[in-house]
This record gives C-alpha cells, sequence and structure tokens, in this order.
C-alpha cells in the first residue's frame, strides 16, 4: 500500500538552519528532533520520517482492519495526525509507541463511526502475509511442498483466529506478537494500566492456543 502525503509548500525553517540543510542520513532519534525543531515539521524531514515509518503504519492498520477498503486514507489521517501533534512528543525515543497510539486510537474512532464490529475473515477468503513478521517457532529445515502447504493454512488459521478475539485483546496481541511493542508501549499506545495489559495478552494467548491447537500439537 502506498499513499502521497506532504508537508505544507510553505518555506517553513527548522530552528537550527534552512530546509536545505537537511540530512537524509539522521539516525530515527535526531530526524525527529529535526521534525520537532521549528513551528511546523521540516518538510524534507518530515517526508523522511513518513518513508521510515509508512510500513509501520500500513502494517499495523492492516492488521486491525483486514476487510476495511480505505485504510489508504486511515494511513493519511495518522500523518495528518502526526504532523500536527509532533512537537508535542515528548522524547523522540517514544515515538514508535505514540504512533501506534495514534493509529489505535484512530481505529477506535472510526469503528465507533461505523457502529460495528469488524467480522472474522473467510477462511475462504485470500490471505495476504505481506508483511511476514509474525513471531512464531515454525520448522524451517528445507520443508517439503507438504510442509510448506501445513505452513500457509497455519498462517491463514492464525490469521483468521486472530481477526476473530474480541476488540481489546486482538489490538494488544496485535501490538506485541506483530509489532514487537514492549508492554510499557501498549499500555501507552491503548491508554490502560500495564496490568491490564498484561491480562489482555495472556488471555489473547490462551485463546489463540486453544483455536490453534490442532496445528500446534501436530
Amino acid at each position: 500500500m502506498t499513499y502521497s502525503l506532504q508537508a505544507p509548500r510553505s518555506p517553513v525553517k527548522a530552528a537550527d538552519g534552512p530546509v536545505s540543510s537537511f540530512n537524509p542520513k539522521l539516525s530515527n532519534y535526531d530526524l525527529i528532533l529535526c521534525c520537532q525543531a521549528g513551528a511546523q515539521p521540516d518538510r524534507l524531514a518530515f517526508s523522511e520520517l513518513l518513508r521510515r515509518y509508512q510500513f509501520h503504519v500500513d502494517r499495523l492498520l492492516y492488521h486491525l482492519a483486514p476487510d476495511w477498503p480505505d485504510r489508504a486514507d486511515l494511513a493519511q489521517e495518522v500523518w495528518i495526525r502526526v504532523y500536527r501533534n509532533l512537537r508535542r512528543l515528548q522524547g523522540p525515543e517514544k515515538f514508535r509507541g505514540w504512533l501506534s497510539r495514534i493509529i489505535t486510537n484512530l481505529f477506535y474512532d472510526e469503528l465507533r463511526k461505523r457502529k460495528r464490529n469488524i467480522p472474522p475473515v473467510s477462511l475462504d477468503a485470500p490471505c495476504r502475509w505481506e508483511d511476514r513478521e509474525i513471531d512464531w517457532d515454525l520448522p524451517c529445515h528445507q520443508p517439503g511442498p507438504g510442509e510448506e502447504m501445513a505452513t500457509l493454512e497455519f498462517y491463514e488459521q492464525l490469521h483468521s483466529a486472530i481477526a476473530d478475539l474480541p476488540e481489546v485483546f486482538r489490538v494488544t496481541i496485535i501490538l506485541r506478537e506483530i509489532e514487537g511493542l514492549s508492554y510499557e508501549e501498549i499500555a501507552q499506545a491503548t491508554g490502560v494500566s500495564l496490568g491490564t495489559v498484561k491480562s489482555r495478552i495472556a488471555r489473547a494467548r490462551q485463546r489463540l492456543q486453544s483455536e490453534l491447537e490442532d496445528y500446534l500439537l501436530s
């Protein structure tokens, strides 16, 4: 999924120099500081920030709302909110968790507007695993065709089982197991206590293990 969102083309200057002095090789930490330096984010720096984190936004929206056809529009809204509020972020090292919170908040806003729950993904529907980032221990010692088919079937069942979780469990397990956020980052992203995060993850894992027991034991 690709989309184009650019900062306004007004001649905004960072506090430490003109737009033309932007260095695209800045670390993520320094890049965020550069975006926070002026009254508005440096246009070139913000474009680079978008490029580096676009995959994170797309992937999280994909797992939160796999059947929503307007995810690209939601992704643009995410970046608009980032652009408007980036200066409020205290600590560039917190950016990824802060960004995840913006995404999840937008998701819940849209969910309330639509006044419906996301239905489970049909097992007959095509399943796209374009990120290939699921952290599950699976055999990988030169599998034969039969093993490859079994692995694909497992991923399809896993995707369906995650989509079928209650919203609060699904969001939490996606942030932990797919996005790799820490418990503290998840608490920040979802606005709940650390204890609630741990409880939701444990219950989500228990449900997934029950749903996938036949595959995990085979």
